[in-house]
């Protein structure tokens, strides 16, 4: 599924993944999913076949679209209805996902997926978040509430969820910034309904996992790689 605008959610029995506009999101065979439109959203969908299916990861994943998969997308997906559209043939359509394949393979994956809980303490705190994404308790007040260690869920959020609970937590609330953007808030009252002390805060978060500010998302300017991901570039090269 390619978000051309808006914001999509989808979910698996893996998590969530937020889907901003110009991001891909990939959900392999074989995963019950659901998906909602958030605010004004183009969405494109796209079926690939067994044998391009296997050249990409095995797990739901979000990539950022480059401009090439972009342009291959629309031309997959565009509107039939008009004297002008191109009426692919099959090999032409194959050579397309061919590519669409290649530029998904060689392009980053995105931190916008938010593995779902399967302790049931974890759950417990996901629930209290998922309804109060403002909330700012602590782990250990959250922990006195379902009757859990600060060290025991610790614990279990790196090993089960791979993040600590913060980065879990953030992850969340930039998932419930994007959605409120989506719906037409500006960015300081997206600020505090997600919780965050400031707007500055918010902004930085916002621009570490999302590649941009809030201001140019919601008026749609080109985003770019995140930060953490160029610096994961520099490391390599």
């Amino acid at each position: 599924m390619y978000a051309a605008g808006g914001v999509l959610t989808v979910h698996t029995e893996r998590g969530t993944s937020i889907v901003p506009a110009n991001r891909v999101a990939w959900t392999p065979a074989g995963f019950t999913h659901r998906h909602r439109a958030h605010g004004d959203t183009d969405m494109r969908i796209v079926f690939l076949a067994p044998s391009l299916a296997r050249l990409i990861p095995e797990h739901p994943a979000v990539f950022l679209a480059s401009n090439l998969a972009r342009e291959v997308l629309l031309a997959l997906t565009g509107p039939r209805d008009h004297d002008d559209a191109p009426a692919y043939s099959r090999s032409a359509r194959s050579r397309l996902l061919r590519v669409l394949v290649d530029e998904l393979r060689e392009a980053h994956e995105q931190p916008l997926h938010l593995p779902e809980p399967r302790d049931d303490r974890l759950q417990a705190i996901a629930r209290m978040l998922y309804e109060n994404p403002s909330d700012n308790a602590s782990l250990a007040e959250l922990g006195k509430t379902i009757g859990a260690s600060t060290r025991t869920l610790s614990r279990l959020f790196r090993n089960e969820l791979g993040m600590t609970f913060y980065e879990w937590r953030t992850q969340l609330r930039v998932h419930h910034a994007l959605v409120l953007l989506a719906d037409g808030h500006d960015t300081t009252r997206t600020a505090y309904a997600c919780g965050w002390a400031n707007p500055s805060s918010f902004i930085a978060a916002f621009t570490d996992i999302i590649g941009t500010t809030p201001g140019r998302y919601r008026t749609g300017r080109e985003t770019t790689i995140p930060a953490r991901l160029k610096s994961m570039i520099r490391d390599v090269e």
